[in-house]
């Protein structure tokens, strides 16, 4: 299959303001600092699971390149003391490239792909909670069209208030189907489909209660539609393309923001919340980082990820530390473990 040699890997309202064409066209500076911090408990891995509950991050899951294996394991990492805590193993398959989000003090695993398995594609939908350290299996991602054709990996995921969701994807088609969990009632509900093209490995990040879906491919090709999804009025809405498509000179700069199997962060810069992409790749893995400001819909170059570019990596936004990580990942067929802490407003510094 051609598209698995991409696979291996998972997590505002916009006042858009009119740029003026006569607006000068020479790069921006770029700034900010990536500070090597710790390595993963566990086994290297790319295309994990990651969550966050409160002011802890999780990973789970994964492909490990050293034994060319899936796995099912969990880790704790506590950002205040800087330590790690291996918990209980997920039950279901182990796997790679399925999704994870957060719902109050829960965390949920959902979707991937282990192609030593029959079937190869997974929509379980697993629970975590911290409380007990244990896992209850939820109601599986509803079929397309027939059994097992809701099955996916490299889908993305968000939560927003009391509900999760999921959507797009890969299972042996692109897809762009979106759904809504609710973990009181144990459901998940259509939502309306992501317009423009299906996909798989892209990125998705909220702010004010506002989701944002951005990169990934669809039939090999990098896409550069940009779309935000407001779950009150339930609708999409599409922002300024990532690429150099208009006549306007705002996006003259914008030669290396589209990618497939990323990293997002959302946290402040000075005062101000910004939206952070890193890593992935488009031909070859990437270390560039741009910042994307959620005021303007503009995307300004920031300093690229210092450690070994990379696709497949996870990263945590712990808004209440106001600190942002990234780790794991791959490169070729070499699984990593480390991670990187991102200091947006710092200027660069390569010797940490």
């Amino acid at each position: 299959m051609k598209h698995l040699k991409n696979l291996f890997f998972l997590s505002a309202s916009i006042i858009l303001i009119t740029v003026s064409c006569s607006k000068s066209s020479t790069s921006p500076l770029t700034s900010g600092n990536w500070v090597n911090r710790f390595q993963i408990g566990g086994w290297p891995r790319n295309g994990a699971v990651s969550f966050v509950i409160g002011d802890t991050g999780y990973i789970a899951a994964g492909y490990n390149s050293s034994n060319d294996s899936c796995l099912s394991d969990l880790w704790q990492f506590d950002p205040i003391k800087n330590n790690w805590t291996q918990k209980a193993y997920l039950p279901g398959v182990a796997r790679h490239s399925g999704v994870g989000f957060s719902i109050g003090t829960k965390g949920y695993l959902a979707t991937g792909y282990n192609p030593k398995t029959t079937p190869q594609y997974f929509q379980d939908t697993w629970e975590y909670n911290p409380a007990t350290n244990s896992w209850a299996q939820k109601a599986s991602l509803p079929d397309l069209q027939g059994p097992g054709t809701g099955a996916r990996y490299d889908a993305v995921a968000f939560s927003i208030g009391s509900a999760g969701y999921v959507g797009t994807g890969y299972n042996g088609s692109w897809l762009k189907d979106f759904w809504q969990f609710n973990p009181t009632a144990n459901t998940w509900t259509a939502i309306t489909n992501i317009p423009g093209n299906k996909r798989s490995g892209s990125v998705a990040f909220v702010n004010n209660s506002i989701a944002y879906i951005v990169t990934g491919t669809n039939n090999g090709v990098e896409l550069h539609d940009f779309w935000k999804y407001d779950p009150t009025a339930k609708t999409w809405t599409q922002l300024r393309d990532i690429t150099n498509t208009s006549a306007d000179n705002y996006d003259d700069d914008y030669t290396d923001i589209i990618r497939d199997h990323a990293v997002a962060l959302v946290m402040p810069n000075s005062g101000v919340m910004k939206a952070y992409l890193v890593c992935g790749q488009n031909g070859s893995v990437t270390a560039k980082t741009w910042e994307y400001d959620f005021d303007t819909d503009l995307w300004a170059r920031k300093t690229s990820y210092e450690r070994t570019p990379r696709q497949g990596a996870v990263g945590w936004s712990f808004l209440n530390l106001k600190r942002g990580f990234v780790g794991t990942g791959r490169s070729g067929t070499l699984s990593f473990d480390d991670y990187d802490e991102w200091f947006p407003a710092d200027d660069e510094n390569v010797n940490d």
